[in-house]
C-alpha cells in the first residue's frame, strides 16, 4: 500500500495509534498544502503584483477602458 508521502507500506492490519499518527501526518500535510494555496492565490490575485509585471499591459488596458467609457453617450 503507497502512503500519502509515496513510501511503499507494508501489508497488514495497522494498530489504531498508526492510524492516528498517519491521519495527523496527512492533516499536518494538508494544512500546509492549503496554506501554500492561499498564498499564491492572494499573490496571482493582486493587482499591484499585475501592474509591478505588465505595466504596459495595464497602462493600455487602462486607456483602452478610458477610451470606451468617453466615447459613450
Amino acid at each position: 500500500m503507497a502512503g500519502s508521502n509515496g513510501q511503499h507500506k507494508a501489508y497488514g492490519p495497522r494498530s489504531s495509534a498508526e492510524l492516528r499518527a498517519e491521519i495527523e501526518r496527512t492533516r499536518a500535510e494538508l494544512a500546509t498544502s492549503v496554506s501554500a494555496l492561499r498564498e499564491e492565490v492572494a499573490v496571482a490575485a493582486d493587482w499591484r503584483q499585475w501592474v509591478n509585471r505588465h505595466p504596459y499591459a495595464c497602462v493600455g488596458a487602462a486607456f483602452a477602458v478610458g477610451l470606451w467609457l468617453g466615447s459613450r453617450d
